[in-house]
Parts: structure tokens; sequence; C-alpha cells
């Protein structure tokens, strides 16, 4: 595929930190680790990519803004903000489990219009554009084309320690149970939607998540040729931090059993 300026200087500064990241992960023991809340770690292989993301793309883009998982908001012209988590899957990643990546996305005047998420483990960079497609590693890719959630593998976020409400996610976790072929759970929101859109999970729903965790997700996701929502269907998903995402069949037969509780 032939990027435009803008994806170019995305995948360079993704690049960039997945580089450090990767570093990192083949050190993970090493690492100084402190704890930002239960059972959820910020490490220093976090802030350092959040940091590398931050500089490439103020330098790319001056004056833009950023919302960031680490640093939080960073007021910027008013129409251009970066959306970034830095390292999405951290208790993965802290885990020696290989299943992070770095999210990375785009709002202009309020809209999503670029998202990029990257796994430098797996060498896996997944690309979209508004209107242009959605590419993992420069092959379109599209949602899978399964209709009815017995043929489905489904994916969803478990709530933790002190996340969540963890009697509502087990009504609805038992409600799918009866419906879907199988139930994942990577421990990625980011990846969760990149593999939605590349058609390896047929669908997607979790509740409780930050705009950083889902930003980008919902760019690939809509430009593979699929619907994302929030919990009571509409385009609020970054504020009301619920989501449901597949193809258009999908996506309304998730809404309609979790919703049956």
């Amino acid at each position: 595929m032939a990027r435009t300026a803008l994806m170019h200087v995305m995948v360079q500064a993704a690049i960039k930190a997945g580089r450090s990241l990767a570093r990192d992960f083949g050190e993970v023991e090493n690492l100084q680790v402190s704890l930002k809340g239960p059972a959820d770690f910020v490490s220093a292989a976090d802030r350092r990519s959040e940091q590398i993301l931050h500089r490439e793309l103020s330098k790319a883009r001056p004056g833009w803004g950023f919302l960031m998982e680490e640093n939080g908001t960073i007021e910027g012209d008013g129409v251009h903000r970066w959306i970034i988590d830095p390292l999405d899957g951290t208790t993965n990643f802290l885990h020696a489990v290989p299943l992070f990546t770095i999210s990375l996305a785009l709002e202009k005047a309020g809209q999503l219009v670029a998202g990029l998420i990257y796994n430098p483990v797996l060498d896996e960079l997944f690309v979209a554009e508004k209107g242009s497609g959605a590419f993992l590693n420069d092959r379109r890719i599209r949602v899978g084309a399964r209709k009815d959630l017995s043929d489905c593998v489904i994916t969803t976020g478990i709530p933790h320690l002190g996340r969540g409400n963890h009697d509502r996610f087990l009504t609805e976790l038992r409600m799918m149970m009866t419906e879907a072929a199988g139930i994942r759970r990577t421990g990625s929101a980011a990846l969760d939607l990149a593999w939605v859109a590349a058609g390896r999970f047929d669908g997607y729903w979790e509740r409780g998540l930050k705009p950083w965790d889902m930003a980008a997700g919902i760019v690939l996701v809509r430009e593979a040729g699929g619907f994302v929502v929030d919990g009571e269907g509409r385009d609020k998903m970054l504020e009301t931090g619920d989501i449901i995402a597949g193809n258009e069949a999908v996506e309304k037969r998730i809404a309609a059993v979790i919703s049956a509780r």
C-alpha cells in the first residue's frame, strides 16, 4: 500500500517506540516496575514508549494536541489530537506474554480519522485511515463474514481486581457462553479490535475502557467493513467506555445478547 504523509509519520513513530518495547521485553525481568493501582502496573517501558511517541509526533506535527494514558492531556491547536496508549497489555508484557501493542489514533475536529496498532514482538502493524481501508503489514484486511454466533469466536475483556462490575460481566458472559462457538481474552483491548478487523475474531465486547484503549481499533474495524457502537448502540464509545464490534450481523447479535440480561 502507498502510505500517506500522515500515516508515514504515525508508522515511523510507532516503529521507534516499538524498538524500545522489544528491547525491554527481552529484559522483562529486569524492568523497574511501580504500582499504579490494584493489578494495574505501569512499567519503565511504558513511560519510555510514550516519551518516544510524544517526541516523534510533536516533531513531525508541531502544535497538535495529545491525549495519553500516562501523561494525560496536552492542549494543541483545538483541531488535531493524538490519542495514545504506549503499551496496551502491560500485564501481559510484565509476564513475558507477547500479546501487547502500541495504539495510536488521530482525532480531527472530533472525528477519528486514522488508527495504528503495532505489536513489535509479532511484527504485526495494523493501519487504517478514514475512507482508505484497513491493512495488516500492507495487506488489505476485512472483518469476518460469519453471521451466526454459533459459528463465531468472540473476544472480551474480563474485569479484574478493583476494576469493573464483576456481577454484570459474569451475567453477560454466561449468556454469551450459550450462544457463541468460543470466547477468548487476549488482555489487550487494542489487539482485540485489530484482530476483529483482520477477521481472526468475529466480534468483541467490553465495558469500562478508556479512549486510548479503543480509538485506533475503532478506525481499523470500521475501515475493515465492520461496525462499532457503545452498549446503547450509539457512537459514544469514547465517552461511555463501552464497546461492541463486529460485522453488522454479529455486532447486533452481541448487543441483543448482553442487553437481554
